[in-house]
């Protein structure tokens, strides 16, 4: 078994080491979300708080973990009556893949047995694995929609439910909830944001010292992972014993009538929606309390609390990043003090007291750096700032409302990742027919088994009222849901889109279009066409809000050379299609349709766009041309396109249905 990295020696990320510490104290916080660039010690420090985790005493031979000192009356393995002592073991740190299946997760009930010998026979999954231990979630944001549901539903309650058609198991589930996360890769829905109790924002640090040291740690832990951990050995006991410690003081702290107020007003002045932020802040500033080894909360532990747990909660556009404005939030504790106000033992929470004990030179895990920061604005990436006419268009879109626009999908039925645009074939959704399963049995078509299985009874010797069932009769449900869709926006940037109020729509459309694509759970992909070449701006990703972020700094002005345009579009999707051939994808060309410089500028866009045609694919031209004499240029390359052309104003109407023209059947309608 591989050594981890010690948790003691992770070079600063203070804020996430604290808030995995105060879910090990308290596991009622429920949880942390970890947002942060690659390399910066996400799943360095979630590996290694395990090692930390005090043992838990469990019933020999159960599967699902049971206390002896309080047996789940429901196991399935129970009952438990004559537990005893049990026999104590490590707490585990079960980790959740992201491709995995639901029944991996939640486990397997075999319906065969179930409908034929009337036996529950079930095969937990990974949350009985990781009942009274820590559930980790890699790259929490790819995680399908309906295993986070479930996942955080088990979270919230402490139980898993397994139910197939009328066949019911039921465990516990308690767990500490851990996912990692990087923002560049696609943000987690609101209301699954709310479901995580903290949240911390990582960042590598800029610190050349701090920086010389996370490599220097690195290269010790490669080098000899036993020795290294070994040398820390004593701060990671310091550290356990502390968590014990506070566990066994946190019944005794006292959360006064004054906190409670702090809290409260808190979360109003933030606009945070319901009444978990508030249950949340309670519940970590009484850990708090606890891990600095105090029974009364304090004013700073109710400040540290609402860093920790309100800034993925506030009320914010979609494309914000999650902050807190730190002095409204210390105005607002300072006019709702109240008893329990008094200054902070200078060893707790914001005196040292909220971190880990002294380690020495401060360090970090294999992949990480120290320090926890904000997310750079919008391009301060490095990126050049746009000058000229771009410049001048950074404000408008700014200032650009996104609007509700017309649903844009793909015609036919796909069978890509699950979403909310196109019809496809998906383990979720209206059952729509049945088949024979293709390996294990996820969904049974109840129906279609009974009938498959009962012309056979007679010659089966049938003799009682069960239903002889065997498992060439078993029949898979069928389900039609929605999927999300490759995005791909192709937009024209050069001279002739450039007046400040057209541009200035068009930002605004393709905001709202960005909006829309994250609502319905698409990828987006952005090219750009000026001058004389196009550009890749954003290659495919699930990140919505770094698309808005490329758009908000897009330059203007120049010749229009829309054949590059869709030339680099086709590339971009021959390359995604290797990647994720199941996603189908959707072009939106946003452009007056105008083509100039090179020769014959109008004739190779025609036949670059006809490429599209060609391969079925489901494109959209945004009409941008405006003005009393217009062209209709934008018209006729969706013609070439194969595809369908909507003006701005068409944009915003409530239901466009049929919108995407389908390739086979030739319609050529523009608003269904």
């Amino acid at each position: 078994m591989t050594t981890p990295f010690p948790f003691t020696a992770v070079v600063g990320q203070d804020d996430l080491r604290l808030a995995l510490l105060l879910n090990a104290v308290s596991p009622a916080v429920g949880g942390v979300l970890v947002r942060g660039e690659k390399g910066t010690a996400k799943s360095t420090a979630v590996r290694a708080l395990s090692a930390l985790m005090p043992q838990v005493p469990v019933v020999a031979g159960c599967r699902f973990s049971c206390d002896p000192g309080a047996p789940d009356p429901a196991c399935p393995d129970g009952p438990h009556e004559e537990a005893g002592a049990g026999t104590r073991r490590p707490a585990r740190m079960v980790e959740l893949p992201v491709g995995a299946s639901e029944d991996r997760l939640v486990g397997a009930l075999d319906i065969e047995r179930a409908l034929a010998e009337g036996v529950k026979a079930f095969e937990p999954g990974l949350l009985a694995d990781a009942h009274r231990g820590i559930l980790y979630v890699d790259e929490v944001n790819l995680l399908h929609d309906h295993l986070v549901d479930l996942l955080l539903d088990a979270a919230a309650m402490g139980a898993s439910y397994v139910e197939r058609e009328g066949v019911s198991v039921r465990h516990a589930a308690r767990f500490l909830l851990v996912g990692t996360m990087n923002p560049e890769e696609g943000e987690l829905r609101p209301q699954l944001l709310d479901r995580f109790g903290l949240t911390v924002e990582v960042a590598a640090s800029r610190e050349p010292e701090q920086r010389v040291e996370v490599v220097r740690r690195r290269l010790a832990y490669d080098d000899d992972p036993g020795g290294f951990a070994a040398r820390w050995a004593d701060e990671e006991a310091a550290v356990r014993a502390r968590i014990v410690a506070a566990r066994e003081l946190l019944p005794s702290v006292r959360l006064g009538d004054g906190a409670l107020r702090q809290i409260a007003a808190t979360c109003a002045a933030f606009e945070v929606d319901g009444m978990r932020a508030d249950i949340v802040m309670a519940r970590t500033a009484t850990a708090l309390a606890a891990w600095a080894g105090r029974t009364d909360v304090l004013a700073e532990d109710v400040r540290q609390a609402a860093l920790l747990a309100l800034p993925h909660r506030r009320r914010r556009n979609p494309f914000d990043a999650p902050g807190l404005d730190e002095d409204k939030l210390d105005r607002t504790l300072e006019e709702f003090g109240g008893e329990g106000d008094e200054d902070p033992d200078p060893d707790g929470p914001g005196g040292g007291g909220g971190q880990p004990p002294s380690e020495g030179p401060q360090g970090e895990g294999p992949q990480g750096e120290g320090g926890s920061g904000a997310r750079p604005e919008a391009g301060d990436g490095g990126e050049p700032q746009p000058s000229g006419a771009g410049a001048g268009e950074q404000s408008a879109v700014r200032a650009a409302e996104p609007f509700r626009t017309k649903v844009l999908s793909v015609p036919g039925i796909g069978e890509g990742a699950a979403g909310r645009r196109s019809r496809a074939r998906t383990e979720h959704g209206r059952t729509t027919g049945a088949r024979r399963p293709q390996g294990a049995l996820t969904k049974l078509h109840l129906a279609a088994t009974v009938q498959a299985a009962a012309p056979h009874q007679r010659a089966r010797g049938r003799s009682g009222r069960g239903l002889v069932v065997r498992r060439d009769d078993l029949r898979q449900a069928v389900r039609e849901g929605r999927e999300g869709n490759l995005v791909l926006f192709v937009v024209d940037a050069s001279g002739s889109m450039a007046a400040r109020q057209r541009m200035s729509a068009v930002k605004g459309a393709v905001l709202s279009l960005l909006l829309d694509a994250y609502q319905r759970r698409d990828k987006v992909g952005l090219v750009t066409f000026r001058g004389s070449a196009a550009d890749v701006a954003l290659p495919p990703t699930s990140s919505v809000d770094a698309a808005a972020a490329r758009l908000e700094s897009l330059p203007t002005g120049g010749r229009t050379p829309l054949a590059a345009g869709l030339l680099k579009a086709h590339e971009v999707l021959r390359v995604e299609r290797l990647r994720d051939p199941a996603r189908r994808a959707l072009v939106v060309v946003v452009t007056d349709g105008r083509a100039t410089g090179g020769p014959e500028p109008v004739a190779l866009a025609g036949r670059a766009a006809r490429l599209f045609a060609a391969e079925g694919v489901a494109s959209v031209v945004v009409d941008c041309e405006s003005g009393p004499v217009r062209l209709g240029l934008a018209g006729q390359l969706a013609g070439e396109l194969g595809g369908t052309a909507v003006t701005l104003d068409e944009l915003r109407a409530d239901s466009i249905a049929g919108l995407v023209r389908d390739v086979q059947g030739g319609s050529k309608r523009r608003i269904a």
